[in-house]
């Protein structure tokens, strides 16, 4: 057994087998003509080696930095997601403040009314921070992407397709209808 315990330890004792050495120019011309075919050859492998290792180096590159790309777009759409989440809501309680503002003009509500006026301001500019804007509507021509036509009105006044008056405002969010606009639009004289 402990002969056994030393051949073991002699084999660890003993260094790895080092790897073969280089081919150098003198070995190649102590070797003649098959020397020199001999090296060409490793330099043509190693050549190909190196494109090899480049080109799966610059794919990986590439592959990460898509990788990269799409988890910042993922990341900012989700972004985006959660301000629509709050954002949405809020547009009804900015309606709520339209309305309430458009009702009563008694003098004796001037200081409620300005009250009303400052918080609504308040809102509105968080509301336009965050990217939100509000679709113009009265005057400009239909659409269907931006209005949700209400009511068709027989007028002269306007031409055809042109939106006459707002019933409720839409808006968009980072190039996104969040709510389109609720309309009237121009249909054209009677005959």
């Amino acid at each position: 057994m402990s002969s056994h315990k030393r051949s073991s330890n002699r084999e660890q004792d003993e260094p790895m087998a080092a790897a073969p050495a280089p081919v150098t120019e003198q070995d190649a011309a102590a070797s003649g003509d098959d020397g020199e075919t001999s090296l060409v050859e490793q330099i043509k492998k190693l050549e190909a080696e190196k494109a090899e290792l480049t080109a799966t180096m610059q794919r990986r590159q590439a592959d990460f930095e898509n990788y990269k790309k799409r988890v910042e777009k993922e990341a900012s759409q989700a972004r985006h997601r959660g301000v629509e989440a709050v954002v949405e809501p809020l547009l009804g309680v900015l309606d709520g403040f339209d309305r309430a503002l458009a009702g009563n003009h008694d003098p004796a509500y001037a200081e409620y009314r300005k009250g009303f006026e400052l918080i609504r301001g308040q809102i509105w500019n968080i509301l336009s921070k965050q990217g939100v804007q509000r679709v113009d509507s009265v005057g400009k021509e239909f659409d269907p992407n931006l209005h949700h036509a209400i009511e068709k009105v027989e007028t002269a006044d306007h031409a055809e397709g042109i939106v006459v008056d707002e019933l409720a405002p839409g808006y968009m969010f980072q190039g996104r209808v969040l709510r389109p606009a609720m309309v009237r639009v121009a249909t054209g004289a009677p005959n």
